[in-house]
């Protein structure tokens, strides 16, 4: 059943709690994202905050909760009886193909070409036909800065472009939401500025998108909002610029001074 209350509203998170066994990784996070807005969640390593991004498209499943997109419970549904149940498969996957995901590893396949990489989804899990699959397929090569890569392997391209096909993939499924879950860690310095650049014009287009990110100066001068979390809870949000200028919290000025000794610049966005 839609939740009209939250329809207007991509991604709606209410007192999510998920446990490794004993292992408290959320604890009642409570979030929303506006439609075009970026969120960027930052904190230390452990913090939920991977967690809490694979529990939005029920990948992990959680405890207790909700998560809404567009209004629409995913992952977990009421019974008649009272109870929650897991939602049927396919009402699941069809709420999964509106959330767009890139992870630190590209996930390719080594085997098929950039262009069938990124056909591989419309075809058979939208059927698209091929050919139109193909024209989409282009279209999002072209925005990442791909075009005249469509016949290389994965093997034959840089970290940086295997993410950015790996962001062309997601793109070409037409997903409501982007999630980015550290998808510049696993790459060279050197590299990581172009992906930054495709994550940024995304932004600029007006994709709706949540970012786990370690890449301070991103959060800063790209997100609309950012969010600190810590220990499994949201510890503090707000504007980027006064997040970072002006942190509130005792958790959040001793993140950030960690930062700050280790070198990590947090002025300027690739």
């Amino acid at each position: 059943m839609t939740d009209t209350k939250s329809a207007d509203k991509p991604v709606v998170i209410r007192r999510l709690w998920k446990s490794y066994g004993n292992n408290e990784v959320l604890k009642g996070i409570s979030l929303s994202v506006e439609r075009g807005e970026v969120v960027a969640i930052i904190g230390p390593s452990g913090s939920g905050k991977s967690t809490l991004l694979q529990c939005i498209n029920f990948m992990e499943p959680f405890d207790d909760g909700e998560v809404l997109i567009d209004g629409r419970p995913i992952g977990l549904i009421q019974t008649p009886g009272g109870t929650r149940t897991r939602m049927p498969e396919k009402e699941l996957n069809a709420l999964r193909r509106e959330i767009g995901i890139v992870f630190q590893q590209y996930n390719l396949f080594p085997h098929l070409t950039v262009l069938a990489n990124v056909i591989e989804a419309p075809v058979h899990v939208l059927g698209l036909p091929r050919a139109e699959a193909i024209l989409r397929a282009r279209e999002q090569l072209k925005k990442v800065g791909l075009t005249g890569k469509e016949n290389a392997y994965p093997g034959e391209l840089s970290g940086g472009q295997q993410q950015r096909v790996a962001i062309a993939r997601a793109l070409a499924m037409q997903p409501k939401v982007m999630l980015f879950d550290e998808v510049t860690s696993a790459l060279d310095p050197e590299l990581v500025g172009e992906v930054l650049a495709t994550m940024r014009k995304l932004a600029e287009e007006g994709m709706t998108m949540i970012v786990v990110t370690h890449e301070m100066a991103f959060a800063r001068d790209v997100a609309d909002r950012v969010i600190f979390m810590d220990g499994g809870m949201i510890v503090e949000a707000g504007d980027p610029k006064e997040f970072f200028s002006n942190p509130q919290h005792e958790r959040s000025k001793a993140f950030l001074k960690r930062l700050l000794s280790n070198g990590e610049d947090t002025k300027d966005a690739a």
